[in-house]
């Protein structure tokens, strides 16, 4: 078997099994192999075949991991708007109770929200910052 086969088969797997565990890293891996089959193919030893396939692959799994630390920070699941799309609606409280809380009526069921700190709770409308459980937590709108 020709050593570029070995290469090729070992990418199609690192790509086969990215797809399987969802490791975006891999996909660098597997340039990284591609590397080393196309060195294979021009006809380069075994050792440049491997220092090309490292550096390719180790210089592509770099990158990527220093274009994701400079890109925003990552919002809690509960706090993010592309998972939970009740964050960002605005809801109305007619009442706070003492501890902080207010039962509101939103999309057909009953919910508890909660204020974020600092916010001084008063009737009107509110933002849904975020889902707790069963909770919404709320800050004010500019309205309020």
């Amino acid at each position: 078997m020709a050593e570029s086969t070995i290469w090729w088969l070992l990418a199609g797997s690192a790509i086969a099994v990215e797809l399987v565990s969802g490791t975006f890293y891999l996909l660098m891996l597997a340039i990284g192999l591609v590397a080393g089959a196309l060195a294979a193919h021009l006809g380069a030893s075994l050792a440049v075949q491997l220092v090309a396939g490292a550096v390719i692959g180790g210089g592509s799994v770099i990158a990527w991991h220093t274009i994701r630390a400079r890109g925003p920070a990552r919002l809690a699941a509960s706090a993010n708007p592309d998972v939970n799309l009740d964050v960002g609606e605005v809801v109305h409280v007619h009442k706070w109770n003492a501890d902080g809380t207010a039962p509101i009526k939103y999309r057909g069921a009953q919910w508890t929200v909660i204020h974020v700190p600092g916010d001084y709770p008063v009737p009107g409308a509110w933002r849904i910052k975020q889902v707790v459980g069963s909770r919404f937590v709320v800050e004010k709108t500019e309205e309020n």
